[in-house]
């Protein structure tokens, strides 16, 4: 069965955006956790690992594999090491936090956790607004927390790991044509139903890639050739950083296969999930 690792997949609003599994896949095996939560609701690593422990302890009760698949290697992070058991957020705080402007919120955590501030991109204003949320609620650093984790069960599965590490000039060459045919298939009418929602921008769902970019067309900013190219740079540019992480950040027993997987390959590649390579 395979069971979605990928933070976009798991919104229902966002199908196309997020290259959700077709009908055609769904038919041909199990799929858990895809499009399972509404995007006015934010799932951070915390709720999907538990979700995901969920899944995995019904598939194995069946007798049967999950195989979990996606690129946010925070999920996949918090799933096998734990996470730091950071009390819930006062719900004021965040609601205050995620109203502010993003200089406004950059400045207060200099102030406060100026570890964390030097830390991060100026332009992540995810974990910038969490590191701030973190210490307003509860008088503790995110860095202080992080010190202890729970809930991780890396020590209690058996692990096949498998990286694809494809040349860059054929991934991003994918990436081009992937957001092509997303707006062929109706990406712009799935961000038109987000924007009639008038969610906050700040949402998660709200900073996919490609929803700014096709809001900008929408809106009349942009005209749709420039939207796409827009988007286009915006994957390829994610698929930069997700390479990136995967080359490095993973144990380096992890197996990587740094080519386009032709047919020969993909049977070595499934050898080793089933344990056989």
């Amino acid at each position: 069965m395979i069971v979605n690792a990928d933070s976009a997949q798991v919104y229902r609003d966002l199908r196309i955006l997020s290259a959700a599994p077709t009908d055609e896949e769904l038919k041909a095996a199990e799929h858990r956790l895809y499009g399972v939560q509404d995007g006015a609701l934010p799932c951070s690593a915390a709720e999907w690992a538990a979700m995901a422990r969920r899944e995995i302890a019904d598939v194995h009760a069946l007798g049967r594999t999950p195989i979990l698949v996606g690129g946010t290697g925070l999920y996949l992070r918090t799933l096998l090491d734990g996470i730091a058991p950071v009390p819930a957020i006062e719900a004021d705080v965040r609601a205050r936090v995620r109203a502010a402007p993003a200089d406004e919120n950059r400045t207060k955590l200099e102030s406060l956790d100026p570890a964390a501030a030097a830390r991060l991109n100026r332009g992540d204003t995810a974990r910038i607004n969490r590191a701030l949320e973190v210490i307003l609620s509860t008088g503790r650093t995110l860095a202080e927390w992080q010190r202890q984790r729970e809930g991780g069960i890396g020590g209690k599965v058996e692990l096949k790991p498998l990286i694809l590490l494809p040349p860059r000039k054929w991934l991003y060459a994918r990436c081009d044509d992937r957001f092509a045919q997303m707006v062929d298939k109706g990406a712009v009418s799935e961000v038109e139903g987000l924007l009639a929602r008038k969610l906050n921008p700040n949402l998660p769902v709200m900073r996919a890639i490609g929803v700014k970019e096709i809001a900008g067309y929408l809106l009349s900013h942009a005209t749709l050739d420039d939207a796409i190219a827009a988007g286009r740079r915006a994957t390829r540019r994610y698929a930069k950083r997700q390479y990136t992480w995967f080359a490095h950040q993973p144990p380096a027993d992890w197996p990587r296969f740094q080519e386009a997987l032709d047919l020969d390959r993909l049977g070595e590649a499934l050898a080793l999930l089933k344990g056989k390579g």
